[in-house]
């Protein structure tokens, strides 16, 4: 974990790049106490270890189906799945969960440093309790995202691929059917893919959402983005950027990581 001495950021943004539900402005001075937050999300491997320890059931096992990408699918599975009609490129899996993340047949074990998705709210903060922490803040993700870079897009600065170099896991081409996967990824990375930030942080823009301990919206705070957004139509994978989705809500394409109080005495 890195431990962060806290102080005042400057929280959102005042761009308007963002959907106006989404109510990322104005920019404002936020306040943190310190805290330490995980490097990276939490992986497969590290779920696996809470799973094995407490035999812990997940969201999507316990409903028997969770949100997979229509291009992970054999094209058979695909057409039959059942679809959300704001949202058809996602499809209902019976027996997708975080071990199988495609569902039957799918398994983590080439991926175990990727991280762990199709993991609820519920689930996230499971594990953060386990392993005796807790899920961030909204306000607490967003300054150790920044890195210590102030009113930027993201955390390396305003342009996404500056000199054309790839500095996280997003989405390139045409969504939802054509990704070029330029990045080298055409879902999740390893959770310490590409350069981590100014304080040490990886992937905090892209590769997956991250649940926040926020209440928001009758859900709770997502933020990051992840492999699937593109800025023709989610472009959310920017530090200010935010969303919501309910508690029990599991996808292909978010996680979290954990954070914890520093004590006095913590250094």
């Amino acid at each position: 974990m890195i431990e962060l001495p806290g102080g005042t950021f400057q929280m959102g943004s005042d761009e308007g790049l963002g959907r106006p539900e989404d109510c990322e402005g104005p920019s404002r001075p936020v306040t943190v106490e310190a805290f330490a937050i995980t490097d990276r999300a939490v992986t497969n491997e590290e779920f696996a270890a809470f799973v094995s320890d407490t035999d812990y059931v997940s969201d999507a096992e316990r409903y028997g189906w969770s949100h997979v990408f229509h291009l992970f699918l054999p094209g058979a599975v695909a057409a039959r799945a059942p679809r959300p009609d704001s949202a058809q490129w996602w499809c209902a899996v019976s027996g997708a969960y975080w071990r199988a993340p495609e569902g039957p047949g799918s398994h983590v074990n080439e991926r175990l440093d990727h991280p762990v998705v199709h993991v609820s709210f519920r689930d996230a903060a499971a594990y953060c309790r386990w392993a005796g922490g807790r899920l961030p803040t909204e306000a607490e993700w967003e300054y150790a995202a920044r890195g210590g870079v102030a009113a930027a897009r993201f955390p390396w600065g305003d342009e996404l691929t500056p000199g054309g170099d790839h500095r996280c896991n997003v989405w390139q081409g045409k969504f939802p059917d054509d990704n070029s996967a330029d990045d080298g990824w055409q879902a999740t990375a390893p959770a310490d893919a590409f350069e981590p930030n100014g304080y040490g942080l990886y992937n905090t823009v892209g590769n997956v959402w991250e649940w926040c301990a926020d209440a928001w919206r009758g859900g709770r705070v997502i933020k990051g983005g992840s492999y699937l957004c593109h800025d023709s139509y989610c472009n959310r994978y920017r530090l200010a950027a935010r969303s919501a989705n309910s508690e029990d809500a599991s996808s292909g394409n978010a996680g979290f990581r954990m954070a914890r109080d520093l004590v006095h005495g913590d250094h």
